[in-house]
């Protein structure tokens, strides 16, 4: 009946009385920090330490005011890295030289994810495994950066550089590159765009017929080949993620259409001029079949009745391929009221398309691209996300395939109220990272009041909530959740005076 309902509703032209869950329990809502050439952070590779911490706070206050639970931030651009790494040189977008690190600030990634988890939300490190260069000045480039250590794994296309997917050294190699940082760093997730083989340039050919020679197999189209080669990174890499550690989830973020109808009668009612399958050789229903994906987030960054491609039609057919994985909506903030599209200029196209995902059972949250785009459009915009959709905190949905595992009650070792706070102190030890949840008693599953995030193999954590929230009630409730989604058992508490 909802979604008859909503139908009726967008033939008549109006969303006033569209009807959609106001506060769900879970929901995964994320933004996209893109550091290449600096779209969103560090607003200058040559900013001062002091003024890159205080501009990325600024992101993690704005999304944390609006109840978002997910930074998706670009760690690895074009073969550069924003972390001290073994295989690749320190990028330029953040130190204004590549290979040279912040002289104050040895390890950024460390410090991100250490405020990001500060204020109970994942992150996710994203990187661009392919793009070698953002253009064709290599006289900038490191010494220990792969096109000068590695130029043979090269191939020039259009205005940049790109890592050839076909040559099986650089497949282990882009693997040991998210092996490293899983190892190294407490991220929640893996996250890679939609750049897989490059989008199409007119007049231009990817040269790769040299590796393809040497490593296609009999009777293997070139097109086909090319795929396999994505299909490899996407396999080895979610087994290397998993072997390290299986809580942290791999998510792709493909080009929102798969392929057009007029190709693929399974494809979607679109006319994109290029598209996943055919023209970046990337295959993500293949992956969500194998079980090699935790979660999907298509980027559909056209309007709800886009002629060529709605994201209304796409939402709905992804919801409807999508299996064994979480699918979440990437969604185009930056073409906020500066499109061509005259829709954009509407108020209210956002709050459509997230009316339209809280309306699929099948779609759990959506993406924003990029992050600066949301907090530059304007307060109403603001206003209106928060006061319909993110009133209050979500949970992340749990991992579609999940590793089920019992979890220790909590033990609260104290629990005070110091003027306008209540300090709660609990005991609980695991090997896996898991957030501490604080429920009013009553009908735990709609009354969060605020959540933890407590990393691995700490015993010992505290969580304070401000006495001025009206909505605590006398009894408190808490439980662990655990980062793939399991449950302790809930302990009760007495509001402290």
């Amino acid at each position: 009946m909802r979604k008859i309902l909503f139908c009726l509703i967008i033939l008549l032209g109006s969303c006033a009385s569209l009807k959609y869950e106001k506060d769900p329990e879970r929901e995964f809502r994320g933004t996209w920090v893109a550091t290449v050439v600096n779209i969103d952070w560090p607003k200058q590779g040559d900013d001062s330490t002091e003024k890159q911490k205080a501009d990325f706070l600024r992101l993690l206050d704005f999304y944390g005011d609006l109840n978002f639970n997910t930074m998706i931030v670009q760690v690895r651009t074009a073969g550069d890295a924003f972390y001290p790494s073994e295989l690749a040189p320190w990028s330029r977008f953040l130190s204004g030289t590549e290979g040279e690190p912040k002289t104050d600030f040895q390890d950024v990634l460390e410090w991100m994810v250490e405020r990001t988890h500060e204020r109970g939300m994942q992150f996710h490190a994203w990187l661009n495994p392919y793009r070698a260069t953002f253009d064709l000045d290599t006289t900038l480039l490191a010494e220990n950066h792969d096109f000068v250590k590695n130029r043979n794994w090269m191939v020039k296309y259009g205005n940049k550089y790109y890592y050839d997917p076909g040559i099986k050294e650089v497949q282990q190699h882009l693997t040991k590159v998210v092996s490293e940082v899983v190892g190294n760093y407490a991220v929640d997730g893996i996250h890679f765009d939609d750049y897989f083989y490059p989008y199409k340039v007119a007049g231009q050919v990817f040269n790769d017929s040299l590796s393809y020679r040497e490593n296609g197999l009999s009777g293997q189209s070139l097109a086909a080949w090319r795929r396999s080669n994505v299909d490899s990174l996407v396999k080895n890499v979610h087994k290397a993620i998993k072997a390290k550690k299986p809580w942290v989830r791999f998510g792709i973020s493909p080009f929102g259409v798969w392929k057009n109808n007029t190709t693929d009668p399974k494809g979607s009612a679109t006319n994109a001029g290029q598209t996943t399958y055919e023209d970046l050789f990337a295959d993500p229903l293949l992956w969500m079949e194998k079980g090699w994906v935790d979660y999907m987030v298509p980027q559909a960054y056209w309007s709800m009745h886009y002629a060529a491609a709605s994201h209304e039609t796409i939402a709905k057919w992804w919801a409807k391929n999508t299996k064994n994985t979480n699918l979440y909506m990437g969604n185009g903030a930056y073409k906020i009221r500066n499109n061509a599209d005259d829709a954009w200029n509407d108020k209210s196209e956002i709050p459509k398309q997230l009316a339209l995902a809280r309306n699929t059972p099948q779609i759990g949250g959506n993406v924003f691209f990029s992050a600066r785009s949301l907090m530059n459009v304007g307060d109403d915009i603001k206003k209106q996300l928060k006061k319909k959709f993110y009133r209050k905190e979500a949970l992340h949905p749990p991992m579609a395939i999940k590793k089920n595992r019992g979890i220790t009650t909590p033990i609260v070792t104290s629990a005070v109220r110091k003027d306008k706070e209540i300090e709660i102190r609990i005991s609980h030890f695991d090997s896996v990272p898991r957030f501490l949840l604080v429920y009013n008693e009553n009908n735990a599953t709609k009354k969060l009041l605020k959540k933890a995030y407590i990393p691995k193999n700490r015993a010992n954590s505290c969580i304070t909530l401000d006495t001025n929230i009206k909505r605590i009630k006398k009894h408190l409730a808490i439980v662990i959740e655990d980062a793939f989604g399991n449950r302790s058992n809930m302990i009760s508490l007495t509001k402290p005076n």
